[in-house]
């Protein structure tokens, strides 16, 4: 559903919906700016560019170019050096949201409060508790 909303970028009101997070015109601007990147690195010898050689060579920010990959704009199977970080740590990431290292660290966690939460069940179940009063046990 549509909302009146604030341009994050210039500030203008505009009507924000599912498919704009910007105003008209900064929308525009974007979509020049999604146009450089693409016409710069669909040429052979740019399919290779790092980031920040893009970033140099067409002035577009950063950001810009990483909200357009995670949009799905650029295929990245295509520009073999070009990611995104991940959500957690900042890696240089080429698919979802997490690297590895964090997908494998969570887990983890997640295991550990799962053994944690078992054994606090099995003590219920046993129906003895101990109480810690003065550090000595009752």
């Amino acid at each position: 559903m549509s909302q009146l909303d604030n341009c994050p970028n210039c500030g203008q009101i505009y009507v924000k919906n599912a498919f704009r997070e910007v105003c008209e015109t900064c929308y525009k601007e974007e979509e020049a700016k999604y146009n450089t990147v693409y016409k710069y690195i669909r040429q052979r010898e740019n399919r290779t560019a790092t980031m920040d050689q893009v970033v140099e060579d067409t002035g577009v920010e950063e950001y810009l170019i990483i909200k357009f990959i995670r949009k799905g704009r650029f295929q990245l199977a295509h520009f073999p050096n070009l990611g995104y970080p991940c959500d957690r740590c900042g890696r240089i990431i080429r698919e979802d949201k997490l690297c590895q290292g964090c997908k494998k660290d969570i887990h983890g966690q997640l295991s550990q409060l799962e053994r944690e939460e078992e054994r606090e069940r099995a003590i219920r179940e046993e129906g003895k508790t101990y109480h810690v009063i003065n550090k000595k046990f009752l």
